[in-house]
């Protein structure tokens, strides 16, 4: 479970954590239940024949060759990789298919009754109509500056929130192409006959404006040939075939990017505004014309040549990389200092003064670093002096850090955080003000003062939503107004805290909807086999805890202990 949880994360998880998130509980709750359904199983004197066992051995997809039937080579390939002996997997195999027996017998076919899919349907289909208002915070602002001893006792309450977090100094030298392309080492003559060799790269090719006109056969085109040659223009031919000019308009194109070769070749041979003669095209005989020509552009040497050095330049850094990483690696292991590597190959040291784990300065800044995550992940396990290897940057850089320096964790004076302080008490002094105010308010409702001379009191005006369903994301309730509009009956009142600005929402429900459809049938399928599948899972779970009161488990701490330390 570690593992696989570390790989969705996407680091390796500490102790800490895998506790946190309740990993050995769950470990211990799976073993558990094997254990009392191994010892069930004894009791019912329950096993599985040998040839059963090769059936499902033979059956599992991972041993299975290319054509579908059980591979002894992918057999042991398989288990090799995970480092299980054959006995041992054909030991957990039997093991799981007997267990599979009760959990069967207990849960298999399991069906939600319909009562129950009626009343989920009763439950999940019914909508509501509310009235409300959202009061805001300005009904209890402008909050006075607090006295001396509110700010302390304040602080003192909430001092690990203004606590200095733990900063690291950190130099860094990055090696990419880019950190030590020269430039000057590139020659005229080198930029000259790489522009000779790609002139393509700096040609802007000639695009065309292409009109084609179809014709059923090759007598009518060639019939309208003739007749523009004998006079007539392209307008009035297309106009003749019962077109128009948008009909025959195919688009502007380079030669390359014109589907049909055929008309590519008949476009590209013509002047402006010339009409070609009959083509054989993919889709019938045509006529092709070109009313546009856009010509070719190169652009000039002069123009290019510093792009071109710096192409050349970065060309050559990517060539000779490694060359410098392992120059720089063997100048570090010869003695030198991070700062005198870096200078012998022409690198640049940086360094961060202090940065935390957020990767924040001290004043609450981003800080911005080279491969950040890996940087602040790797450099926080380090420590001053330790020549650390290298963070990988792309398929082709690296990064080369050292911590230079460590500034303990520490809490913070009153006076170091004074303003953020009183701003806190600020906020926290308007939501408890609010949250008074909006009790008072909603006595007031339940008592029977009528909703709209409350919110005429505060300068505001009820608002009315209908046909809000139990779940959802209502944008002026948000989902806690949704679950609190559905906590109450018809007629109650409620207050929530609104989705936005720290307003708190005081509500009534006025009207309660029963779906129109709400009998077993329409609970889609899918819900249903979940529902089913969930009422199974608590069967087991009960199967399992009474088996575990009947047998007794005792659980070994000291093992499970040696298992998350690794």
């Amino acid at each position: 479970q570690l593992s696989v949880l570390s790989q969705q994360f996407g680091t390796r998880l500490t102790r800490e954590q895998a506790t946190a998130l309740g990993i050995d509980q769950q470990v211990l709750a799976q073993l558990v239940a094997g254990a009392v359904l191994d010892e069930q199983a004894s009791e019912m004197n329950l096993g599985l024949s040998r040839d059963r066992l090769a059936q499902l051995t033979s059956e599992d997809p991972a041993f299975q060759g290319p054509d579908g039937r059980f591979n002894r080579q992918q057999f042991d390939y398989v288990l090799q990789q995970v480092g299980m002996r054959p006995e041992d997997y054909l030991r957990n195999r039997e093991q799981v298919a007997i267990r599979q027996q009760i959990v069967e017998a207990v849960s298999d076919g399991m069906k939600t009754p319909e009562a129950y899919l009626r009343a989920f349907a009763l439950y999940r289909g019914e909508d509501r109509t509310v009235e409300f208002i959202a009061i805001p915070r300005s009904t209890v602002e402008p909050i006075a500056e607090p006295t001396q001893e509110q700010l302390t006792a304040f602080f003192e309450d909430n001092k690990a929130n203004y606590a200095a977090p733990e900063y690291r100094k950190i130099s860094l030298v990055k090696l990419e192409p880019a950190d030590i392309a020269d430039e000057s080492a590139i020659t005229d003559e080198a930029v000259k006959d790489y522009y000779d060799n790609n002139i393509a790269r700096f040609t802007t090719p000639e695009k065309r404006r292409i009109e084609q006109l179809v014709f059923a056969n090759e007598d009518a085109a060639k019939a309208a040939l003739e007749r523009i040659r004998g006079g007539a223009t392209f307008e009035e031919t297309v106009a003749a075939e019962g077109k128009t000019m948008q009909d025959v308009a195919l688009g502007t194109f380079e030669k390359e990017r014109v589907a049909d070769p055929s008309i590519a070749e008949a476009a590209f041979a013509l002047e402006q505004g010339q009409v070609s003669d009959v083509v054989r095209g993919s889709f019938g005989f045509l006529l092709v014309r070109v009313p546009e020509i856009t010509p070719a552009v190169v652009r000039p040497l002069a123009e290019v040549q510093n792009e071109i050095r710096r192409d050349l330049a970065l060309d050559e850094a990517s060539r000779v990389l490694l060359d410098v990483h392992d120059s720089y690696e063997d100048a570090r292991a010869g003695g030198e200092t991070m700062q005198e590597a870096a200078d012998r190959l022409k690198l640049r040291v940086v360094t961060v003064e202090a940065i935390d784990r957020q990767g924040l300065a001290p004043d609450g800044s981003e800080v911005s670093v080279p491969e950040k995550q890996a940087l602040l992940r790797e450099a926080f396990e380090s420590d001053v002096g330790v020549e650390n290897p290298p963070i990988s940057i792309g398929a082709s850089g690296f990064l080369f850090y050292e911590v230079e320096g460590i500034t303990p964790a520490r809490d913070r004076t009153l006076d170091e955080v004074r303003d953020r302080v009183v701003a806190d008490w600020k906020q926290q002094e308007a939501a408890t003000r609010l949250a008074a105010r909006a009790e008072e308010l909603r006595k007031q409702l339940a008592d029977g003062k009528p909703f709209a001379d409350i919110a005429t009191e505060l300068g505001l005006e009820v608002q009315t939503k209908r046909g809000v369903k139990r779940e959802s994301d209502d944008v002026d309730l948000g989902r806690s107004g949704v679950s609190a509009v559905f906590g109450v009956a018809q007629g109650g009142t409620g207050l929530v805290a609104g989705p936005q600005d720290g307003a708190q929402i005081l509500f009534r429900v006025t009207e309660v909807f029963a779906p129109a459809a709400a009998g077993p049938e329409s609970v889609p399928d899918q819900t249903q086999q979940a529902l089913a599948s969930g009422m199974a899972d608590d069967l087991l779970d009960q199967l399992v805890a009474r088996l575990q009161a009947q047998y007794g488990v005792t659980v070994n701490r000291s093992a499970i202990t040696q298992a998350l330390s690794f």
